[in-house]
């Protein structure tokens, strides 16, 4: 909406009213408004849910502190949401199809995770929303997504090739504004919509009409949104997982939410995509300003989750973040990148999946079921080997940093 006045005065020649014309100061505003959102309010909210008396029901599971968490005000995920939502509607072109999709998804997902907080909260029930109905709001909005970005005519995909490539059939030349005059040597094509990057591959495009044919490449679609429902599902449950110290999911998506601007503001500007060789993506710049306000939110969260937690974002939050991050990444055809990316969701996820398989194997053929960690997800198994809480929060921040770095670097090592 700022944007919009802005923009209006600027025909005015009013002070700074130019400056909103930058991504990179749209870009820092956000950051810094979602910051001041989750910090200002933040407080205000716990005290308001210390007074309605929405406190966190831990269950007994042998783990230090739990005593001391019992209590502890949860859907902080409300703060992560606003902090997200207002940067966004502020700053931002709202007639992106892109940004309406971020904003879509997360008011989804927000919604789906706030019905189980709400029912865990204030209908005594523990197991809250079932999860055949998570399972559905969430294969909801990967179709949603999947549809807007395969059917809507103004999400559109710029490959550079040389200048005597020879068009495939549904390709053409485009010129684009921000495209001309870069390299002599390469032209950039407008290729269709089922194109993704795979990391660490010369020649990264990928197209997912190649599995299911050039005879029927109008039904490529048939294999993208399952993929992408299928994705958006793994992520989500990912940080649901990881939601479960102080801090963890929260630092763990700030980190990932940096890295994913930065993949962003390079496939949306010309000069870098072509620079790197990488799919140039008009009109995903806008994606920068939520990405960043996603970012200030977390890092706001943070103020009030770090350990000792004074409030639980729950799975108003938790549901959310992964959601978000994978319908981001998929936006920008980055969602093959996420296993590294999102590597410290994975292992989470993976190890839950592993230890219950594990167990049902051993049982049924030894009588006896053996468990490979001591408590799954993989970080309440650091917990029962004695080590404290802040400092596995830590460790695995400092792996996601890391594996946010090798994310980055897959635009040129390949």
């Amino acid at each position: 909406m700022l944007y919009y006045l802005f923009n209006y005065l600027d025909k005015f020649n009013f002070p700074g009213a130019g400056l909103f014309d930058f991504i990179s100061f749209r870009a820092a505003l956000a950051l810094i408004i979602s910051l001041i959102i989750s910090i200002l309010f933040g407080k205000k909210i716990i005290n308001l849910l210390h007074r309605q008396q929405i406190g966190e029901t831990v269950r007994d599971l042998g783990l230090e502190g739990q005593i001391e968490k019992s209590g502890t005000p949860t859907m902080g995920g409300l703060i992560i949401l606003g902090a997200i939502l207002i940067p966004t509607l502020l700053l931002a072109k709202l007639h992106n199809i892109y940004v309406i999709t971020m904003i879509l998804a997360t008011i989804w997902l927000g919604f789906i995770g706030f019905l189980d907080d709400y029912i865990k909260v204030f209908k005594k029930n523990k197991e809250g929303l079932k999860g055949k109905f998570k399972v559905i709001g969430q294969i909801g909005v990967g179709l949603i997504v999947g549809c807007i970005l395969y059917f809507s005519k103004d999400v559109v995909v710029h490959k550079r090739v040389p200048s005597n490539y020879k068009l495939n059939v549904g390709e053409q030349f485009v010129t684009h504004q921000h495209t001309n005059n870069i390299n002599e040597n390469y032209k950039w094509i407008r290729t269709d919509d089922m194109t993704t990057t795979i990391p660490f591959i010369k020649g990264n495009e990928f197209n997912y009409n190649w599995l299911i044919g050039d005879w029927k490449k109008s039904y490529g679609w048939l294999i993208f949104i399952p993929v992408i429902i299928f994705i958006v599902i793994a992520v989500s449950n990912g940080a649901n997982m990881t939601d479960g110290l102080d801090g963890l999911a929260t630092g763990t998506s700030a980190i990932i939410g940096i890295a994913l601007a930065v993949l962003a503001y390079v496939s949306s500007n010309a000069k870098f995509a072509d620079y790197l060789n990488v799919m140039y993506i008009p009109y995903a710049e806008e994606l920068v300003i939520f990405i960043s306000a996603f970012v200030g939110a977390c890092v706001g969260f943070l103020w009030y989750n770090s350990f000792p937690a004074q409030i639980f974002m729950g799975d108003t939050g938790s549901l959310a973040l992964g959601g978000i991050i994978a319908v981001f990444a998929i936006s920008i055809r980055k969602e093959l990148i996420i296993p590294v990316l999102c590597g410290v969701f994975l292992i989470e996820n993976l190890s839950v999946i592993i230890q219950v398989a594990y167990f049902k194997y051993t049982k049924r053929k030894f009588g006896d079921g053996i468990r490979l960690f001591r408590m799954a997800p993989l970080h309440h198994h650091y917990q029962k080997l004695g080590l404290h809480e802040a400092k596995i929060v830590s460790r695995f921040w400092i792996v996601g940093v890391l594996l946010a770095v090798i994310a980055i670097v897959t635009l040129k090592l390949r």
